[in-house]
């Protein structure tokens, strides 16, 4: 099983609206919103007409914009400071438990009330979910949400010797296997399914074709290999709030170029107002 999941929808309309035409044409098999972009309320009933084919989940977001809710701690001037930030204090042990898991209610509060469904999997911007507090804080709030169906766990690791194999931002993929250590374990102790493969990682680096990418991230995938990417229609948003902006593009067109793609990955067959995906039923 091969799931292909754009991340990063309502992060702008140029982005959202990539992943739309992506999804109607099949060559998606997820994608993860951040709830927190003044884009969602709009954006959300256009993802939730792809549905029945597309597994929609929360890309838990703590370094972009502003929190759903009051973040005296973590965003006491109304909006979070980066990654850099968030890491330091997650491993000065200076985040709030308690704040983070009340800001990770209110983001699944307002994925459900969008989409008037649970998320089928969850995820982290900048793959935060695996920091110390913050993953604690989900997996237990994810275990008392969603126990009886619940949503797959993104796990952005690999072993060694596959991401060596692919050749794709080893340097990056091996830091966030560091500090993803012990991760997945502690999901599947509370009974959260998890992907046992991933790729994705990427220097961004326009003078690189991603078709070739793509095809490197799809090396050696495991029962349920997960690929993350980041297509995208640039515009002036964009350039303001991320440094990925015309490697968006290129992404997009290679996903829909890809002459084997829709053959090659996974896709959820159900009705639109169906149930959340049982990842325990699928195997993989």
């Amino acid at each position: 099983m091969i799931i292909l999941c754009a991340d990063d929808y309502a992060m702008t309309e140029g982005i959202s609206r990539a992943i739309g035409e992506l999804a109607a044409a099949q060559r998606l098999s997820a994608t993860s919103v951040m709830v927190n972009s003044p884009h969602w309320p709009a954006a959300a009933p256009r993802l939730r007409a792809h549905r029945g084919h597309l597994s929609i989940g929360l890309h838990l977001n703590l370094t972009l914009r502003a929190p759903v809710g009051p973040m005296p701690r973590l965003a006491p001037a109304g909006a979070f400071s980066g990654s850099r930030s968030l890491v330091a204090r997650a491993f000065l042990g200076l985040l709030d438990g308690g704040e983070i898991r009340a800001e990770i209610e209110r983001q699944l509060d307002s994925f459900e009330a969008g989409l008037q469904f649970p998320p089928d999997h969850i995820d982290g911007h900048q793959h935060i979910q695996v920091l110390p507090r913050v993953r604690g804080a989900l997996l237990q709030t994810v275990q008392r949400r969603y126990s009886a169906r619940p949503p797959l766990i993104r796990d952005p690791t690999d072993r060694i010797a596959t991401i060596a194999a692919r050749r794709m931002a080893v340097p990056k993929a091996m830091s966030v296997s560091v500090l993803a250590l012990g991760f997945a374990g502690a999901a599947r102790q509370r009974g959260l399914p998890v992907n046992d493969s991933f790729a994705g990682f990427s220097d961004f680096d326009e003078t690189a074709p991603y078709a070739d990418e793509l095809q490197s991230a799809l090396l050696q995938p495991g029962r349920r290999h997960l690929v993350m990417c980041h297509p995208g229609h640039p515009d002036a948003e964009l350039a303001g709030l991320d440094p990925v902006v015309a490697r968006r593009r290129m992404e997009y067109d290679a996903i829909m170029r890809d002459p084997d793609l829709p053959q090659r990955i996974w896709r959820p067959s159900r009705s639109a107002d169906g149930p959340a995906i049982s990842w325990p039923e699928l195997g993989g």
